[in-house]
């Protein structure tokens, strides 16, 4: 999901899409998040580790 996240950021960047600028920071933000979540050891969906 950072992966992704980075991706449309560069994209939007590159494009001028701002609507992709966007999209990007919010992926970014929840897969921080999500990882963040899952190195503690709490779960994430059901599972102990979020990838």
């Amino acid at each position: 999901m950072i992966i992704l996240g980075v991706i449309l950021l560069v994209v939007g960047l590159v494009a001028g899409i701002s609507i992709l600028w966007t999209i990007g920071i919010v992926l970014v933000a929840i897969g921080v998040v999500l990882w963040i979540l899952g190195a503690v050891g709490h779960g994430v969906g059901g599972r102990r580790h979020y990838w």
